[in-house]
């Protein structure tokens, strides 16, 4: 009798740990499906911009006046500094060149090019005064002083750029409901194993999904290596003093440009950023900071991204569909063959995550592809999963404080995305 009693009981309880690990295992695959589902769309997106397109008629050329806000220097700043005098512009073209204290050692960079360069109408601005949280902004304003012309190109200092970009980015502005024009960089030189993880958040990942968020609307924010804007525009928003304490600068030029009801433009040129050796602590830092500034300014949509992770969810399904619970010609083991078929005919509960987690690799490849223009990205193609790992720590990182790191300052980040200065 006591038998019967416990096989009865161990019925029942096998029976409903079946029925919760059927219900899990569809919770999870159906994550799984709508995260590919949300990277095909990525996908398709970028397969439809124009990307690295040149403009068919370049003959609009107003004045411009470039600022490029520069602190430290590097093996790469010259190269990155030296492709903004060798622009093929017609029009006339300022450069202003902004750093913080005659010791840093940008300077004597700025003033090689200077020296090398005597035709072009370019400037080192010492910018000494401390105008906000965000040192950048601070150069910008202390820069705006300078500038002749009504058409503002704000750059960072590790961006290079081809000859005719100017030419061509400009070329947006002729509308002038334009209020903005932006474009896509690529991170141009991961030396280190962190950079080519790097590499995959910026060069496939970042750029794809701008365009997935432009297929539902309009773009209200811009990306910062390059951003291009009337000087009217500007004031209109309360120039560069109003940005002084954001950190997210980039996104809120663009977001304030856009909400008084102009448009913002992305120019198909891709430019290059150049950025010394990076270690995993390094590189870890930079995504948390962009992490926790993208949940501050975004803070629904960026909560709602970890549905498209792909990898996480395709593993997480896998584990779920463990041999019990494999699925066999599309039906799943009954309960009374729950304790021991390890049957693994058409295992679809394994098959399709497996195949989620490769089309990740291949989309995340041929993403880099388009925009690098080169595979020599190619047998690093392992780290697209790796990433999206990682990434799930940072979406957790991104909620579990507010403090981030920025050009060797502590900083806290406030609800409105303004910043503090902590002490060291």
């Amino acid at each position: 009798m006591a038998i019967r009693i416990c096989k009865t009981l161990l019925a029942r309880r096998t029976g409903r740990d079946y029925e919760q690990a059927v219900i899990l295992s569809v919770i999870l695959g159906s994550l799984a499906s709508l995260s590919f589902a949300l990277l095909l769309w990525q996908w398709i997106a970028a397969l439809r911009f124009p990307l690295h397109r040149r403009a068919s008629d370049t003959s609009f050329a107003p004045a411009v006046t470039v600022f490029k806000p520069l602190k430290g220097s590097d093996a790469e700043m010259e190269q990155c500094l030296r492709s903004w005098f060798l622009q093929n512009y017609s029009g006339p073209l300022q450069i202003l060149f902004g750093i913080h204290s005659a010791d840093d050692p940008a300077c004597a960079t700025v003033q090689k090019l200077l020296a090398e360069y005597p035709q072009r109408d370019a400037q080192l601005v010492l910018t000494p005064a401390d105008l906000g949280a965000n040192g950048k902004v601070s150069n910008l304003i202390q820069l705006a002083k300078f500038a002749k012309h009504d058409v503002f190109v704000v750059s960072d200092g590790d961006v290079r750029v081809t000859p005719d970009f100017l030419a061509n980015a400009v070329a947006p502005l002729k509308a002038q409901n334009v209020g903005l024009v932006n474009c896509f960089y690529r991170l141009a030189n991961p030396v280190t194993l962190a950079m080519q993880w790097e590499a995959v958040a910026i060069n496939a990942d970042f750029w794809s999904q701008v365009l997935q968020s432009k297929s539902l609307k309009p773009l209200d924010f811009a990306l910062g290596a390059v951003m291009i804007t009337r000087r009217k525009h500007l004031d209109e928003i309360g120039g560069f003093e109003s940005l002084a304490n954001c950190l997210a600068d980039d996104y809120q030029l663009g977001n304030r440009i856009a909400r008084k009801g102009h448009r913002i433009e992305l120019c198909p040129v891709v430019v290059e950023c150049w950025d010394p050796p990076q270690t995993f602590n390094a590189v870890w830092k930079h995504q948390l900071r962009w992490a926790r500034t993208v949940r501050v300014c975004q803070p629904a949509p960026y909560f709602f991204s970890i549905l498209s992770n792909a990898t996480l969810w395709s593993l997480l399904w896998l584990l779920a569909a463990r041999p019990q619970l494999v699925f066999r010609f599309g039906m799943a083991l009954g309960p009374e063959q729950y304790a021991g078929n390890f049957n693994f005919n058409f295992p679809w509960g394994v098959m399709l995550p497996a195949t989620f987690v490769l089309g990740r690799i291949y989309i995340a490849s041929d993403l880099q592809r388009s925009l690098t223009r080169s595979s020599k990205h190619g047998p690093y193609f392992w780290l697209a999963p790796v990433k999206d790992l990682l990434q799930f720590a940072l979406w957790l990182g991104a909620f579990a404080g507010n403090t981030v790191e920025w050009r060797g300052q502590r900083l806290h980040l406030r609800k409105d995305g303004t910043l503090v200065k902590l002490k060291s």
